[in-house]
């Protein structure tokens, strides 16, 4: 055989063993950011059964204060419907915002602030609350060098061909940012 076809032979072996890298980098990319969403989810769903014993525990001594409960209770249920990434931020953020307010209304109640069982759940929830903090910032990280790997030239050319699509960033609605309002 001539030089020729042992070159053609060596441009296509580099071509193919670049694609095989560029998808197995991309799998790689896609699953770490499945599993940093799955963490988040595990997060959210442990924050969710924790806070039916804390809204018990404030109801006992702040029975007046419906709205708050309810609003609690509205948005778990939201956070229980969510099924997407958009819905379930969005619902992360009102429960976020009604988890707020129902501290707020905790605060009001020195007996309920020394009560042991709410300095517990209020820890756990704490806890609870910097994991979903981690998990999101690092799910987010994740799908960035995701998204980035795959806006690249040449990757974003063979990512594409290969059917990968860019992911959801984890998106807070600026609930976060605004101040909790308690009304007695």
């Amino acid at each position: 055989m001539n030089i020729g076809v042992w070159v053609l032979i060596g441009v296509v072996a580099l071509v193919v063993l670049y694609i095989i890298v560029v998808f197995n980098g991309l799998i790689l990319l896609k699953n770490r950011a499945e599993n940093a969403w799955s963490q988040i989810d595990v997060q959210l769903k442990r924050r969710f059964d924790l806070i039916p014993n804390l809204v018990e525990t404030v109801k006992g001594y702040a029975k007046h204060e419906q709205g708050t409960f309810k609003m609690v209770t509205e948005a778990r249920s939201l956070m229980n419907k969510a099924t997407s990434l958009g819905e379930k931020a969005k619902a992360d953020n009102m429960l976020s915002q009604a988890m707020k307010s129902l501290f707020a209304v905790a605060e009001a109640y020195p007996k309920l602030e020394a009560n042991q069982n709410f300095m517990q759940l209020q820890e756990e929830l704490s806890g609870t609350e910097g994991k979903i903090a981690f998990a999101r910032q690092f799910y987010n990280d994740t799908v960035m060098s995701f998204n980035t790997k795959l806006q690249v030239f040449p990757t974003n050319t063979f990512g594409k061909l290969l059917g990968f699509q860019e992911k959801e960033f984890f998106k807070t609605e600026g609930v976060e940012r605004k101040a909790v309002k308690v009304q007695f």
